[in-house]
């Protein structure tokens, strides 16, 4: 596609990461305006905690991304350098990412499972546009495909592989999947029954879209625990799903007796 969207002079604007720019101020916008209006809180503190939740997606990213083929990006671990700007596994991300979100939260005192619903909108939010930004770069590309509509990239600085090849367009699978999540949930939002419950569904409901998507995906450098029967995120997609499904009944359970009490 357009891995490039511009450049001038010596310096280059990549789509992949003008579209996580796009996407990341999208959802600042949405968690300030949100936790403003709904629960008070400060927004100058949302940019805070914001900046704070990128750099660790960004760390926990890069280093999912290196242990998928460890025996090359550490030796030598010069080799990490390479596409530093690209090259992230989505996964690695969130679980580095809601550690930190969850201790600012608790930090601050805010209602924590209230902003991790308002976060988990935020997050699909952001993904939706990475997912583009993956699209327009040929990273997390499909099996080859006769379907109809098939993609083929061409480009020499696509990361698709291989080029001039039809391909199943995984990236825009995965991001229709995360708009159709993103406004399943804000439409669910005004029904809900306890606070968190957003967050678990986004969760569970993420984690299943993902382990069949990864069914298409052509990208085998992601690996595999079982060689061609269950991927590593497959395996983390079932992980995450068990201990959502956990957390809902709990979190359930406690919104019903609030409920009962009041």
């Amino acid at each position: 596609m357009h891995p490039e969207l511009f450049t001038i002079g010596d310096f280059t604007v990549h789509t992949y990461g003008f579209m996580i720019m796009l996407g990341a101020l999208m959802a600042y916008l949405y968690m300030a305006r949100t936790a403003k209006k709904e629960l008070g809180i400060d927004p100058d503190k949302i940019q805070t905690v914001a900046i704070m939740v990128i750099f660790a997606a960004f760390v926990g990213g890069k280093l999912f991304f290196y242990f998928e083929k460890p025996s090359y990006y550490f030796h030598p671990p010069s080799n990490m350098l390479e596409n530093f700007r690209t090259g992230f596994v989505f996964y690695g991300s969130l679980l580095f990412a809601v550690p930190v979100a969850i201790w600012y939260f608790r930090k601050e005192k805010w209602p924590l499972w209230a902003m991790m619903d308002r976060l988990a909108i935020a997050t699909l939010i952001l993904h939706a546009s990475g997912r583009l930004g993956c699209f327009f770069a040929g990273c997390c590309y499909g099996t080859p495909t006769d379907a109809p509509w098939g993609v083929t990239f061409s480009d020499e600085l696509s990361q698709a592989e291989p080029l001039h090849t039809a391909l199943h367009p995984t990236q825009l699978y995965e991001s229709f999947f995360l708009m159709s999540l993103l406004v399943f949930l804000i439409l669910f939002k005004r029904h809900k029954r306890f606070e968190g419950q957003l967050f678990m569904m986004y969760l569970m409901l993420y984690a299943v879209g993902r382990g069949v998507i990864e069914i298409f995906r052509g990208d085998l450098r992601r690996g595999f625990l079982i060689e061609d029967v269950l991927s590593h995120s497959q395996f983390i997609s079932i992980g995450i799903i068990v201990f959502a499904l956990w957390m809902y009944q709990r979190l359930s359970k406690k919104g019903n007796l609030r409920t009962k009490k009041s």
